[in-house]
């Protein structure tokens, strides 16, 4: 058997961690993340032809977990965590166009695969009778609730989502105020940039975490980050297994973790082949990978909420895993596509194929739509990250019908939501984690 991985940070300025250690803490304490020393190597053999999702996960996942003390229980974690489908569906206009479709989770998102491992994984690593973990979470429309989800009326936890008010659906806002009991939503005045600038401070402020300990959930979150690589991976060996050749993605992207797990299981040896990045109008990607440099700015509000994201913070694993720009940019493109664009890729998919999308899922489709019409014949899956009904304000009046409403989301939106609202300082999460850690003393 290999060697155990070791964490470190991507700022090269903290302690070398185990994976659990990594796990726990969420952020590096240098501010870095956590990445592996290094990304295994494993072989198409190892894993089973007609394997679960789950088993796809435990086998990719091996040895990350290698010598872990949550190594004999990946498996169980794995099969408590991906319960449900993220089938590769062919689409009918092209014989090698396929949907990989990541939203039949409890909240209608790809990040009910990452919330629900992490949450698996916490659950062991804190055991019982631990001091109370807050989990922080900033989220510009889903990861809140499938962090919700994932925790809710968890022992030894809660949870505090920081949204920014405004800028995320009806549906979105109602999901992440609808939990309660150890689930607080805090409505921030501001920007997504705002949030998780909020939430890097916190979790790098001593004092604090002395006083409440702390932990992340976004994909900062090595556990989070891993298991989204389980369902790149299963479509790939399936789509080989199937048709003797690698499959290329489109992958809608904001923060950059679902594209990072994309990146790292073909970095793995697994048969993935061209990876493209779909952007809203937020260029801060599109821009470097067309050569500039990397110029993190001030998020735009666009349809595509969850991807309003100005200064990502995978991409400092992302220039971990490859640390030269040039070698960088051969590896992915991105491209931008406006919010009028948006609409007109929800509207036409609808009208000629009867496919309904997301605002996010329709900027990856635009991107394929502009490579086929360039003559590109390769297979290409689209990956839809939520479901349309998430966003119906959007997608409804450019289909011209209702979007029917997957039911586990349905039961949510009978529940009542709150969320407090919060300016969108530092400062202000600060007091409010005190106030909130003194009255639980």
């Amino acid at each position: 058997m290999s060697a155990a991985l070791r964490y470190l940070s991507t700022r090269g300025n903290s302690p070398d961690a185990t994976l659990s250690e990594a796990i726990a803490a969420g952020l590096a304490p240098d501010g870095g993340l956590y990445v592996p020393d290094h990304l295994p190597k494993l072989d198409i053999a190892a894993f089973k032809s007609d394997g679960s999702l789950a088993e796809t996960a435990a086998t990719l996942l091996a040895p990350f977990f290698a010598g872990d003390a949550l190594a004999a229980e990946l498996p169980t974690i794995c099969a408590e965590a991906l319960t449900f489908p993220t089938p590769l569906r062919a689409l009918p206009q092209h014989p090698k166009t396929s949907v990989l479709e990541l939203f039949h989770g409890p909240t209608a998102a790809f990040k009910d695969v990452g919330a629900r491992f992490l949450a698996a994984c916490l659950r062991r690593v804190r055991g019982h009778g631990a001091v109370p973990l807050t989990i922080l979470v900033a989220t510009s429309g889903d990861t809140g609730a499938a962090v919700g989800a994932a925790f809710h009326r968890q022992p030894g936890v809660e949870v505090v989502i920081l949204y920014p008010d405004g800028r995320v659906s009806p549906r979105q806002a109602h999901q992440l105020g609808c939990f309660g009991d150890n689930v607080q939503a805090l409505r921030v005045q501001g920007r997504f940039d705002d949030c998780q600038r909020m939430v890097k401070a916190a979790l790098n402020d001593a004092a604090l975490q002395a006083q409440s300990p702390l932990s992340s959930a976004n994909s900062i979150s090595l556990g989070r980050l891993l298991p989204q690589m389980s369902y790149y991976a299963h479509a790939a060996l399936m789509w080989r297994r199937e048709h003797s050749e690698p499959l290329n993605l489109v992958v809608p992207t904001g923060n950059l973790g679902n594209a990072l797990a994309a990146v790292w299981v073909r970095a793995m040896g697994l048969p993935l082949g061209k990876i493209r990045l779909a952007c809203n109008s937020n260029a801060t990607l599109p821009d470097f990978f067309a050569g500039h440099d990397y110029l993190p700015r001030e998020a735009i509000a666009t349809l595509a909420n969850a991807m309003d994201v100005g200064a990502p913070s995978n991409f400092e694993r992302l220039r971990w895993t490859f640390p030269h720009a040039e070698v960088l940019r051969e590896q992915l493109q991105a491209q931008s596509v406006d919010d009028q664009t948006i609409s007109d890729t929800i509207a036409l998919h609808a009208r000629e194929h009867g496919e309904v999308f997301c605002p996010h899922t329709a900027t990856a489709m635009h991107v394929l739509d502009q490579l086929r019409a360039s003559g590109d014949d390769a297979p290409w899956a689209v990956v839809a990250t939520a479901h349309p009904a998430k966003f119906e304000s959007v997608v409804e009046p450019l289909i011209g019908k209702s979007v029917d409403v997957p039911p586990a989301l349905a039961v949510m939106l009978q529940r009542p939501a709150v969320a407090e609202p919060m300016a969108a300082e530092d400062g202000a999460l600060r007091e409010w984690l005190l106030e909130k850690a003194a009255l639980a003393s």
